[in-house]
């Protein structure tokens, strides 16, 4: 459809936040989504990457050690995105689904998530002619609370000391357990790998299990794609010792640290899933466009100053500078011209324009300004 090679694909972040005094009801949330991700397919974006999260902020804010203290919201609506999939793909023709990004540690733990893809990809697949896919993020969510209540916390005083170094290692047993029973594999926890802190303590596993197969046992294995949602380099490559699986790089993510990933992903990128290729690091844009660039300018002043003073203690402020500075902000030239400094003619963007805004046609303006006036370009 278009001139330019680079994959664009489009973020929804289903955020209830209050703006500017206004915050939409859950159904109103939700209609509006659903009239984005409709627009979104008829102007070819290729993935609708959705954000995830678990349980209340709103009600968090209650307990001791807020983390988000100064939101007023819920800092996102959509619990499954495999219940979303199914509804998106019954009422779009092209576009593929995306989570971004799915938490494996809560609500089951990454056995029930597995079994939850593997059942999903059967149900999808039973069309022979499908071919849309679900590209599959995952990660260890973003807030404590979400994985607190279902034991993803230090089981003793030793564990609350090393927390910060087991947490990780958590994730790596997660990860492999996920991927190992999504491709098939009948086994039980005694063979996972042990988690080993670095002065050589094994910590004993998270989850427990004798052996055991995950059903479905024939998805479609072929409508999938996997990305990791971890920025650590050692548990990006021993998830690929499993399966394919890409990299998220966020728009706080500094150029060097992202060619530096590219290079390193290159080598370690599951030999199954063929060449690295830059196209499985989406990487999140924030987009402000405008035909008049002070509109454009304005808008984004107003909406990162509220919405990162409602996250405020949640970011490192230079990593919020960092985010603004990224941002494509501007006329369609502009942003042209910016795209052409910045990125790789083979990156795959995911694009957010909701971001703090609550008037559905103001956000499908500005999908449409820039699919028709600038994608061909880029």
């Amino acid at each position: 459809m278009f001139d330019g090679t680079m994959r664009t694909d489009i973020f929804f972040s289903i955020c209830q936040n209050e703006v500017s005094g206004y915050k939409p009801s859950e159904r109103q949330m939700w209609l509006n989504f659903f009239d984005q991700v409709d627009f979104a397919d008829q102007l070819g974006f290729e993935t609708a990457w959705v954000a995830e999260s678990h349980l209340s902020s709103e009600v968090q804010k209650q307990n001791p050690g807020a983390v988000i203290p100064h939101f007023k919201g819920e800092i996102g609506l959509n619990t499954d995105i495999l219940q979303l999939a199914h509804k998106v793909f019954a009422r779009t023709k092209n576009m593929n689904v995306g989570s971004a990004i799915r938490n494996i540690l809560c609500n089951g733990g990454p056995m029930a998530h597995a079994e939850g893809v593997k059942t999903f990809l059967s149900l999808h697949g039973l069309d022979p002619a499908e071919s849309r896919k679900l590209e599959f993020g995952f990660a260890s969510g973003r807030f404590p609370y979400s994985n607190e209540p279902y034991g993803i916390r230090p089981r003793n005083e030793f564990e609350k000391k090393v927390w910060p170094e087991l947490r990780g290692l958590i994730f790596q047993e997660a990860t492999e357990i996920f991927l190992r029973f999504l491709r098939g594999d009948v086994f039980s926890s005694q063979d996972v790998a042990p988690k080993v802190l670095k002065d050589g303590t094994v910590v004993p596993p998270f989850w427990v299990f004798d052996k055991v197969g995950v059903i479905p046992m024939e998805p479609r294995l072929e409508l999938l794609n996997l990305t990791i949602g971890a920025h650590d380099a050692a548990t990006q490559a021993f998830a690929n010792k499993f399966l394919p699986v890409g990299v998220f790089n966020l728009s706080i993510t500094p150029a060097h640290v992202i060619e530096e990933t590219h290079q390193r992903m290159a080598r370690d990128f599951h030999p199954s899933g063929g060449a690295w290729t830059r196209d499985r690091m989406p990487r999140t844009v924030m987009v402000f466009v405008d035909e008049k660039a002070e509109r454009a300018r304005e808008a984004s002043l107003k909406t990162l100053e509220a919405y990162w003073q409602a996250m405020e203690g949640t970011l490192d402020p230079k990593k919020v500078e960092q985010a603004a500075s990224n941002a494509l902000v501007g006329t369609p030239e502009e942003i042209i011209e910016k795209m052409k400094e910045r990125f790789h003619k083979d990156d795959r963007l995911m694009l957010w324009f909701d971001l703090n805004n609550h008037d559905s046609e103001s956000v499908k303006k500005s999908m449409r300004l820039y699919m028709e006036e600038v994608r061909p370009h880029v």
